[in-house]
């Protein structure tokens, strides 16, 4: 265990000392290229205007909300090392969380010796039965999201490089983080590729959305079947509404252990539920 736990931490190590130094050059030319990539946009807005003067009052009120935007990246100098700290914040967040399960695995009994020295020793059985369940089950569908975001993510930037769309390293990392939120997350990844992709050229803008498609079903056809298709998944539902409510109260490091706390509520309420079955069918026999 120790040293598989070190394996993973020298290659998620050796991943960022690779990739950091590419997204920080992205980010800076990203942050350069906005304020322009809105005056072309509200430049378009302003051609579809005169030619649509239905539309005056909308496209007036998209055109107000670009300039705000571009008046505020002109002034945040500081934006670039900003968004960085966020993502690498959310990162850290993260490894703590790593760093803890290290701790648990490598102690003797690791969580079961928490649990026999605070729950009392005539619910000891039940509470270790829980987490024994609880953590396989958010262990088998953490593992299989993680691995549909990387490949989801890796697919996203290559097809992007091949395509010559700037900005693909960035695309592709916004697409696997995104690839957790549930239903939503596909899509709010491919507005920023779609978006940037047409502004570099109408025609590749179209295969761009072909593109994204494409990779959404073959998502969806066959990798959820294979990578997923083994594992006890979580109702969507339950993951939306955890990771909402997480995020309320505790921000990032809340969104992480959302999920796991949700499970655990589903077990307990799972076993009330066949208590009470197993209680009824006795009492009518």
């Amino acid at each position: 265990v120790l040293m598989l736990y070190l394996i993973i931490f020298g290659l998620i190590v050796l991943v960022m000392s690779l990739v950091i130094p590419s997204i920080t050059e992205d980010l800076a030319q990203l942050n350069s290229a906005l304020p322009t990539i809105v005056d072309r946009l509200s430049s378009s807005l302003e051609n579809v205007q005169k030619g649509s003067p239905q539309y005056l009052d909308f496209i007036s009120e998209i055109q107000n909300l670009l300039e705000g935007f571009s008046a505020y990246l002109q002034q945040s100098s500081q934006s670039v090392i900003g968004l960085i700290i966020n993502i690498f914040g959310g990162l850290m967040s993260f490894v703590a969380i790593v760093v803890v399960s290290f701790y648990l695995a490598v102690m003797k009994k690791g969580i079961e010796g928490l649990i026999e020295s605070i729950v009392p020793s005539e619910h000891e059985a039940y509470v270790s039965d829980l987490w024994k369940r609880s953590e396989a089950k958010v262990g088998k569908w953490l593992q299989g999201q993680l691995l549909l975001a990387l490949v989801v993510g890796l697919m996203v930037y290559i097809g992007l490089s091949l395509m010559g769309i700037k900005f693909a390293l960035i695309l592709g990392i916004l697409a696997m983080a995104l690839e957790v939120v549930p239903m939503a997350g596909p899509v709010l990844a491919a507005i920023p590729a779609v978006f940037l992709a047409f502004l570099q050229d109408p025609a590749i803008g179209f295969w761009v959305i072909i593109f994204y498609v494409a990779v959404q079903q073959f998502e969806n056809h066959v990798l959820v079947p294979i990578v997923l298709g083994k594992t006890v998944g979580l109702n969507p539902i339950v993951v939306i509404m955890a990771l909402l409510i997480g995020g309320n109260l505790a921000g990032i490091s809340g969104m992480i252990i959302s999920v796991p706390v949700a499970t655990v509520i589903v077990e307990i309420l799972d076993d009330m539920a066949k208590h009470k079955e197993i209680k009824k069918t006795t009492t009518i026999a």
